[in-house]
């Protein structure tokens, strides 16, 4: 596991950081949506980013939508 991946749940989730710009978004699915943001708390501390975060329902699944905003 790479220190940007994210596992809110215990399943590894990659995401693309590289693709990643200001004002993009992605959906994260996780039942356990405060470890997500805290992990998603410390790959914004290592990539000096902001994130917006919102819990939400999307295709019937739980998770965190991230918007990036700096």
């Amino acid at each position: 596991m790479k220190l940007d991946d994210l596992n809110p749940d215990g399943l590894r989730i990659t995401i693309n950081w590289d693709n990643m710009d200001v004002g993009s978004s992605f959906f994260l699915p996780c039942i356990n949506t405060d470890k997500g943001k805290k992990q998603l708390k410390s790959v914004a501390k290592m990539k000096n980013w902001e994130f917006k975060l919102q819990i939400c329902v999307e295709n019937q699944k739980l998770g965190l939508r991230v918007w990036r905003t700096m």
